[in-house]
C-alpha cells in the first residue's frame, strides 16, 4: 500500500504557505506587544466603554497613574490628547527602545 505523506515531512498538516502572523502594536507606544497583552478599555468600562485595544501592561500602568476615569472618558480614543500629557509623552519616549516585555514599577495615581 502506498504512502499518503512523504516520511521526509515531519508534519502533513502543516500549511507550508502560511503568512506571518500580524504584529500587534501598543495602543498608546506603538511598539509591538509581547507575551503579555491587556486589552484595555479607552473609555472605562464604568463610563459606558465598549472598545478595547492591545497595550503593554506598564503602559496601562502609566495611564491610570496620570487619569481618572472621567479624563479617560472624555479623551475617548483620541491616542494624541493623551500624548500630549507631559507625563505620558515623558514615558512613552523612556520606553520607546525598551523590550516589548519590559516591566518596571511606575509612579503611584497623581490624584
Amino acid at each position: 500500500m502506498a504512502r499518503r505523506h512523504s516520511r521526509h515531512d515531519p508534519d502533513p498538516a502543516a500549511d507550508h504557505d502560511e503568512k506571518p502572523a500580524e504584529v500587534v502594536t501598543c495602543w498608546l507606544c506603538g511598539r509591538p506587544v509581547g507575551k503579555t497583552t491587556v486589552w484595555h478599555h479607552p473609555v472605562p468600562k464604568s463610563r459606558g466603554g465598549r472598545d478595547v485595544v492591545p497595550m503593554h501592561p506598564i503602559c496601562q500602568q502609566t495611564l491610570m497613574a496620570n487619569f481618572t476615569n472621567s479624563e479617560l472618558q472624555r479623551h475617548g480614543m483620541d491616542v494624541e490628547a493623551l500624548l500630549a500629557h507631559p507625563d505620558v509623552r515623558k514615558f512613552v519616549d523612556w520606553v520607546a527602545n525598551k523590550d516589548p516585555d519590559f516591566t518596571a514599577t511606575t509612579a503611584k495615581k497623581r490624584r
